[in-house]
């Protein structure tokens, strides 16, 4: 049977974790002044369904979760710092535009992918994911999973939704030369990111 209450709390924790304006934030901004609104809803999907991803492992096996965690903690910065460190660099090599650039399906899916594998292999985000599951009670949910699964993917998804379309209304009222100036320093935040990953294996 379908828990609202359980669901409410399920969507504010997908609006939490979604929130935080770090490097797939910026990322997402970036794109939204470069490509227009449903490039930066298609970089918050790839997030969303991360999420989504997170709240099935912990709903499932909340305790397993954080043990298989540990064993792959170094491999997934690894791999989350080289990813960001690419992206960063695209976005430094991002050439200006006077207006918004045509988006085909292709680019869409690719920012997806992209934004779903920095989700995915940055630890810190699944630690503060599963301490604030662990916080809102929904580390045994039993049959009611998939209205957590359901909630939070729906919560974070609709985080970029606003923030996306909130970029592209303020895009018409900011100066030329406005999303290249975003574009150097996304691709500033992102590299940051990626070198602080990849230092933390060194650690």
């Amino acid at each position: 049977m379908f828990d609202p209450v359980l669901f409410g709390k399920s969507l504010l924790l997908g609006l939490a974790v979604a929130a935080p304006l770090g490097p797939i934030g910026a990322l997402c901004v970036s794109r939204t002044l470069e490509r227009g609104f449903w490039a930066g809803v298609a970089g918050g999907l790839g997030t969303a369904i991360a999420d989504g991803v997170y709240a099935s492992l912990a709903a499932l096996g909340f305790a397993a979760f954080t043990a298989v965690l540990a064993q792959i903690s170094g491999p997934m910065r690894l791999a989350g710092g080289v990813l960001l460190l690419w992206l960063g660099w695209k976005s430094l090599r991002a050439k200006p535009s006077a207006g918004i650039a045509s988006v085909g399906a292709k680019d869409l899916i690719g920012t997806v992918v992209a934004t779903f594998g920095l989700t995915i292999t940055n630890p810190m985000t699944i630690l503060s994911f599963a301490a604030m599951f662990a916080g809102l009670g929904l580390a045994d949910v039993g049959s009611d999973a998939f209205t957590v699964i359901a909630g939070v993917f729906l919560g974070s998804l609709a985080w970029w939704f606003v923030l996306s379309g909130a970029v592209a209304i303020a895009h018409r009222r900011l100066p030329a030369g406005f999303a290249r100036w975003t574009s150097l320093a996304s691709g500033t935040v992102l590299i940051a990111f990626g070198l602080m990953a990849l230092a933390s294996i060194l650690v």
